[in-house]
């Protein structure tokens, strides 16, 4: 296991994140899992057994529940290990309880360290945007929680690229602390983010942790052209989640993951890890799991390396379309390009047959 500062901090966060939504299951979040307590220890055993030292929650999952499994889960052990968590989505009726204000916030940051039974959260996340709040309000409540002890560092989930960038330069001018790190969906089908969003982080020293590297289910091996979802999976149980943009994008995917999995004698989800570990702008992956062999089997892929050939295969399959700006710059401004967008110009050139 790896291990690297998590954006512009100090803080040393490991390449394997160990993700928690399949923690508690209830209060709609049954069809993720319902992992318990006594579970939970094990799975926590597990992972910084293969030096996993994070913990990823949130206050949705489960409605606080996730939470609570992840406070019983760690007692005794606080102190070895980082726990991240989530405030922005909707806990209860009336009309500030949601969103990134300080009214929403500075009551969610107490329930939440109850609910875990500790005195500080290391990593707490923005859930998502706020269009209502400004992002000055929320710039500057982050700042204060860390300054009263409660968080040590913040930072966004779910943003667009010229939302972390506003959050960001919004810090700087306010001289407040800025967040180190941005999490989002990414996986081998799923590549949009790679657009605007993950050089917006790269740019601005932002760190790309990334949740749902299996597409929630879908990149497990076990969904083809030819085989739909199993009963009892979370895609099985009519779970609504990811959007898929492109169903033809998906199966090339898939086959090009089932290719590469038979010639290096390893699991689908092993070879979607490894090519996501070496992403550009990749500093984290939370991996979620259901069962001790779902985790086991995403923890053994730390030790798998795919060839420049497989790894670029995997990237052909799934590459975006070349949309607007970036086919023009692409086409014209590779004389001038930074290295947070890169690579990804270089891949739409190959896309256009400038190469």
């Amino acid at each position: 296991m790896k291990y690297a500062p998590f954006g512009n901090s100090g803080m040393m966060v490991s390449t394997f994140v160990l993700g928690t939504v399949t923690f508690g299951g209830t209060h709609g979040f049954e069809k993720t899992g319902n992992v318990g307590v006594d579970d939970a220890r094990r799975f926590i055993d597990m992972a910084t057994e293969a030096g996993v030292n994070a913990i990823d929650t949130a206050n949705i999952y489960s409605k606080g529940d996730s939470e609570k499994v992840v406070g019983e889960a760690v007692k005794g052990r606080r102190n070895d290990l980082l726990i991240f968590s989530k405030v922005r989505t909707t806990m209860g009726e009336g009309p500030n309880m949601a969103g990134a204000s300080r009214a929403h916030i500075m009551g969610q940051i107490d329930e939440s360290l109850k609910r875990l039974q500790t005195e500080w959260i290391d990593h707490y996340w923005i859930h998502q945007w706020d269009g209502v709040t400004p992002v000055e309000e929320t710039v500057a409540v982050m700042d204060d929680l860390i300054r009263a002890g409660k968080i040590r560092s913040w930072g966004v989930s779910n943003y667009s690229g010229w939302q972390v960038a506003k959050t960001v330069m919004t810090a700087r001018m306010l001289d407040a602390t800025p967040p180190v790190a941005h999490q989002l969906n990414y996986t081998p089908e799923a590549r949009e983010v790679e657009y605007e969003i993950i050089p917006a982080g790269r740019d601005l020293g932002v760190a790309t942790q990334i949740w749902s590297p299996l597409g929630e289910g879908l990149l497990t091996g076990k969904i083809d052209r030819n085989n739909g979802p199993q009963p009892g999976t979370r895609q099985g149980n009519d779970w609504p989640e990811p959007h898929i943009v492109d169903t033809e994008r998906l199966y090339r995917v898939i086959d090009v993951l089932k290719e590469v999995s038979g010639e290096v004698g390893r699991s689908v989800p092993q070879v979607v890890l490894a090519w996501l570990r070496e992403r550009p702008g990749v500093h984290s992956i939370a991996l979620g799991a259901r069962s001790e062999d779902h985790l086991r089997d995403n923890l053994a892929s730390i030790d798998l390396t795919l060839t420049e050939d497989q790894a670029r295969r995997i990237e052909k399959a799934g590459r975006p379309p070349a949309i607007v700006p970036l086919w023009h710059r692409a086409m014209n401004g590779m004389d001038r390009v930074s290295e947070a967008e890169r690579e990804y110009l270089e891949g739409y050139r190959e896309t256009m047959g400038l190469d």
